[in-house]
């Protein structure tokens, strides 16, 4: 057993016997326990800095520190259990267990048309997921289960998923490191066995079902040092991704992961996505499209070019050019309170300029270097998986 996983499972222990001292009332042994729980997850910090979960083990040290305080304090002699339930309520998750259904589901409502450009991608998407669940009856061999999109940041990775969600009427549960991470100590591989069981649940019952994973490369990445909890959950993450895959299931749940580092994946997971897609920096068409749909609601001089704006901006993404437009925007709304106009509630900002644009594309340079872009397109040629 490493240092590192001694010390997560002492903190573990710790913390469980606080949780139970403080309960019976016990208040001096309480504070003692949360009080080694909290010397054992400073250790881990300090000696892995770089590890997944440590921000977690940081408000988990604040609290119990809060806790130690006022169990210490006079306040802390006249409560009794019932103070304690909501204190543990609140930070343990021991309370009753919660519905299956509770996993972090949303209702995204994004359609096709909203994702501007993009066409290979939505392409692959349907390819992959819509066109199962309208004719499974076509795909004798199966279908695949696992999407890896990756690209630059701020190109409609997330936008993408929540858009195929919407096409199938899908069910959708979005995850990252701060829904996994466990309320309490050492549940982060439950929490995922949580996740993918209600949703085999749904799908076998006849709904679809999208897990969406993003920025999979801080959970399902390659790292120096490893501590117990984060093995623990990538190989349950391994386990439910080889479940779905297995021959003769023919229910709609499909794991749908984007990433701005594929690179930073381990191999063990890049080849359970069988399919994967890397989504680029908008070309000019798309370019010009996101510049008419953020601008739709804008009022804007007769001068205003998109073509023009277009050309300004190769090279720059999807996220940049929404950025430009709300920074156009801004701009003459502070123009508006500092003359004094704002306080006028009838008053409204003066139409937006071609060299309102022009002025906030030269004050802001793309987010993507040209030598990301290369890395992403040597990646592709090596795992690309159409």
């Amino acid at each position: 057993m490493s240092v590192a996983t001694m010390l997560e499972n002492e903190a573990m222990k710790y913390a469980a016997d606080a949780v139970k001292y403080d309960k019976m009332g016990d208040k001096d042994k309480a504070a003692d326990s949360y009080k080694r729980a909290v010397e054992q997850l400073m250790r881990l910090i300090k000696l892995y800095p770089d590890y997944t979960f440590n921000k977690f083990y940081v408000e988990k040290v604040t609290t119990y520190q809060e806790r130690i305080r006022f169990l210490k304090s006079e306040d802390g002699e006249e409560t009794g259990i019932e103070k304690f339930t909501s204190f543990e309520t609140k930070q343990t998750g021991t309370h009753e267990p919660e519905s299956e259904a509770d996993e972090p589901e949303e209702k995204p409502n994004v359609r096709w048309g909203e994702v501007a450009g993009l066409e290979d991608a939505k392409r692959a998407i349907k390819e992959v997921i819509v066109y199962p669940v309208k004719r499974p009856d076509l795909f004798p061999l199966g279908w695949s289960r696992g999407l890896l999109l990756f690209g630059p940041p701020g190109c409609g990775k997330t936008l993408l998923a929540a858009a195929v969600a919407t096409e199938i009427e899908a069910q959708f549960i979005q995850i990252d490191p701060a829904s996994i991470m466990s309320k309490w100590l050492g549940a982060a591989e439950q929490n995922v066995a949580k996740v993918f069981g209600g949703a085999r649940r749904t799908a076998v019952g006849g709904k679809p079902v999208i897990i969406f994973i993003d920025e999979v490369d801080s959970i399902l990445g390659v790292h120096t040092n490893e501590v117990g909890g984060e093995v623990r959950m990538r190989n349950q993450f391994l386990k439910e991704m080889d479940g779905l895959i297995d021959k003769g299931k023919n229910y709609h749940l499909y794991v749908v992961a984007a990433t701005n580092k594929p690179w930073d994946l381990d191999w063990g997971f890049i080849r359970r996505f069988q399919k994967r897609v890397m989504v680029p920096l908008p070309d000019y068409a798309t370019r010009l499209q996101m510049f008419e749909i953020n601008s739709s609601q804008l009022e804007m001089t007769p001068d205003v070019d998109f073509h023009v704006l277009t050309q300004l901006t190769e090279g720059y993404s999807g996220s940049d050019i929404k950025d430009i437009c709300q920074v156009v925007r801004q701009e003459v709304i502070r123009e508006l309170f500092e003359s004094g106009a704002a306080e006028n509630t009838t008053a409204k900002p003066r139409p937006l300029s071609m060299a309102d644009f022009k002025r906030a594309i030269t004050n802001r340079k793309p987010s993507v270097s040209k030598e990301m872009i290369k890395e992403y397109d040597k990646w592709f040629d090596q795992f690309k998986a159409l």
